[in-house]
């Protein structure tokens, strides 16, 4: 009797004290963040990712007085950040932002050592934006896309073009670009938009399918031309660049996208605190100043129509990259 009165009194206190932490554990999660936070942007400094993670940084510093620290870990093709990002601490304090070459590369590096549909859980489109073909008009003296493809077409394999690495948007791009118009340009991969840029602006090559929001303020400054916009519309930012379907390329559609992913295992109540701060920084009137002078506008899909669009991506480049015979160089 003594033994079952003690046992009871044991499950008692032990009734008590789970139901004592876990309030105690949902005000830990509600309070995110207590301390700055690292997200991993897996391209150098100076690419598209960037244009946008640091104002995103900025706003987030602003309205949470914690920091949004950028670790830029580039390499593979944006590969290398994102298999350090999936085995983080699934606690909220390392993110990762990501783009669509991540969507691309399931179907380049057969043997990633992450997936990002499983070991990662999405919680925003942060920006969408058009692919710009851009030359460097010291290098190529085209106006305009029907002359740039007459001297394209006149001299095959002459022409190179630059791109965040092997795998990417910009590389894939390029070999959708080159299939709809017949014509033979060389690819030269780098490691990150960056430094990609860095070199068509120096004039080390002639040309870039780059996104829209690494370009646009070097389109603006003319250190680089801008001959067309993926898509069938005209980009609000750059009125007067003509888009795809004008120049006789109507398939030709490829957007840059930017999202925000934490590891699998990252508590659903700082999922939604993250979700939470991440739009309230999108609707702030410095962001989008800076998304509109990109050529984007800030994502509206909750966390779960976002994992949908990039099981989506994933299986449209998995298409692209069969009927292009893309691979690594």
């Amino acid at each position: 009797m003594n033994f079952s009165l003690k046992r009871r009194d044991a499950l008692r206190l032990a009734a008590a004290s789970v139901a004592a932490a876990t309030p105690w554990v949902r005000a830990q999660g509600s309070a995110w963040p207590t301390k700055p936070v690292t997200v991993v942007v897996p391209f150098p400094a100076g690419g598209g990712t960037d244009a946008f993670a640091r104002p995103l940084s900025a706003q987030f510093a602003k309205l949470t007085s914690r920091q949004l620290i950028i670790d830029n870990r580039g390499g593979a093709g944006g590969t290398v950040g994102a298999s350090i990002a999936a085995k983080a601490a699934p606690d909220g304090y390392t993110l990762f932002m990501g783009a669509v070459h991540h969507a691309i590369a399931p179907s380049m590096y057969p043997k990633l050592d992450y997936d990002i549909e499983k070991d990662f859980v999405p919680l925003a489109l942060l920006a969408n934006v058009p692919q710009v073909v851009v030359v460097n008009p010291k290098r190529i003296e085209a106006n305009d896309m029907k002359a740039f493809l007459e001297h394209a077409r006149r001299n095959p394999g002459k022409l190179n073009y630059a791109s965040a690495g092997s795998g990417t948007s910009h590389h894939l791009a390029g070999e959708l670009f080159k299939q709809q118009t017949n014509t033979f340009i060389t690819h030269i991969p780098y490691r990150g938009a960056g430094p990609a840029l860095q070199d068509l602006i120096a004039g080390n090559v002639d040309m870039m399918f780059d996104g829209l929001g690494s370009s646009a303020a070097h389109i603006k400054g003319g250190r680089i031309k801008a001959l067309m916009v993926s898509g069938n519309k005209r980009n609000p930012a750059f009125p007067d660049v003509p888009c795809a379907a004008e120049v006789g390329l109507p398939d030709y559609t490829v957007t840059t996208w930017y999202g925000m992913w934490a590891p699998r295992g990252t508590p659903a109540d700082v999922q939604t605190r993250i979700v939470d701060e991440l739009k309230r920084a999108g609707m702030s009137d410095e962001l989008k100043t800076i998304w509109a002078g990109n050529g984007a506008e800030f994502g509206t899909l909750t966390p779960q129509q976002f994992g949908s669009f990039v099981s989506a991506e994933v299986k449209r480049w998995s298409t692209v990259v069969k009927a292009s015979g893309a691979k690594l160089d």
